[in-house]
């Protein structure tokens, strides 16, 4: 196994934490947050140890790996340091916030010869697997057009000056929260984004920094994407490959955090739908386990660097344009 120290105990880390309970891959050693309150929260519930320093966690030789589930803002420098320490990197979403933080960022962590992993649990359903393994093998013929939507509602309680509603920290609230998987889906299946235009919106809340987002990008391949986020509605999951022979859509059933299931439909010409159901599976452990195993020398990460840094040029791509209202060349 491979020990890890979780770094941020807000909802996605104990989520993390949880996740991991029962795993014989990577084992959450210790919980970093500057909190006391939250430490102590987490030491009581989870059993777990914790500090409040992330300076601590790295030094310690029996930390092997950091789970970083921080504000956006600090992930750059806080996957720079622990490469420079020699330590795994699992990374939620978004990577970095700009392309040139994500390029020093892999930098480090090749440099330092440590495995990079990051939090984009969905390409780990079973489903989105079997969807891209059959457009691999030609079923779908060309691809044309990827949608997805991806819309929850949980940040509804939150109070107003939570960094995840903040203008500043995260000017596209939409997009980091739900959005930014999807592109990571559109590039894992489209391959490189040309151009993007967004729209944001408040509609439905008191988001400073919007609760509806619609992408539509472009591919040098010729294809397009478009995608959609919500955090003023409950929760809606949805993707769909369209190709030139056939499609499959995907719908989820509940939230990732706690998913129940998929129904899938495929469809090729001249051909009857076949409509599949799929139980439950733990997407967000399989992939930090993924994360762990490549950390111990077994199959490298499943996701490679080209994609997490062409994931986090969109990313702020769409931000410029969500600001101006233009087509943005990626």
């Amino acid at each position: 196994m491979i020990n890890a120290a979780i770094i941020g105990l807000g909802w996605w880390g104990q989520t993390i934490a949880r996740a991991l309970a029962s795993s014989d891959v990577v084992k959450p050693l210790l919980g970093v947050d500057p909190l006391e309150a939250v430490r102590n929260k987490v030491a009581t519930e989870l059993g777990m140890a914790t500090c409040g320093s992330f300076e601590e966690a790295l030094s310690r030789p029996d930390i092997q790996a950091v789970i970083l589930c921080s504000p956006q803002t600090e992930h750059a420098a806080q996957i720079e340091a622990a490469a420079h320490a020699g330590k795994h990197v699992f990374c939620e979403k978004p990577l970095c916030t700009t392309g040139a933080e994500a390029e020093r960022a892999i930098a480090a962590v090749q440099k330092a010869g440590v495995t990079l992993g990051i939090g984009h649990e969905r390409r780990f359903e079973p489903a989105v697997i079997e969807m891209k393994q059959r457009f691999t093998d030609g079923e779908f013929g060309e691809a044309l057009v990827f949608e997805a939507n991806f819309s929850q509602d949980k940040f509804l309680g939150l109070p107003a000056d939570n960094w995840r509603l903040s203008p500043t920290e995260n000017p596209v609230g939409p997009l980091s929260a739900t959005g930014i998987h999807l592109v990571d889906l559109a590039i894992s299946f489209l391959g490189q984004p040309k151009q993007v235009w967004a729209h944001l919106a408040t509609r439905g809340s008191h988001f400073a920094n919007g609760d509806m987002l619609s992408i539509m990008l472009t591919f040098e391949s010729g294809a397009s994407a478009t995608l959609t986020a919500v955090l003023a509605t409950p929760f809606m999951g949805r993707l769909a490959l369209l190709g030139s022979k056939g499609w499959m859509e995907i719908r989820d059933r509940t939230h990732p955090e706690h998913p129940t299931g998929w129904d899938v439909t495929r469809t090729l010409r001249d051909a009857a739908p076949i409509v599949s159901d799929y139980p439950a599976h733990p997407a967000v452990r399989d992939n930090i386990e993924a994360f762990g195993r490549a950390a111990l020398g077994g199959t490298p990460y499943p996701v490679p660097h080209h994609e997490m840094l062409a994931n986090v040029r969109t990313f702020e791509a769409i931000k410029r344009s969500a600001a101006s209202g233009r087509i943005v060349t990626i």
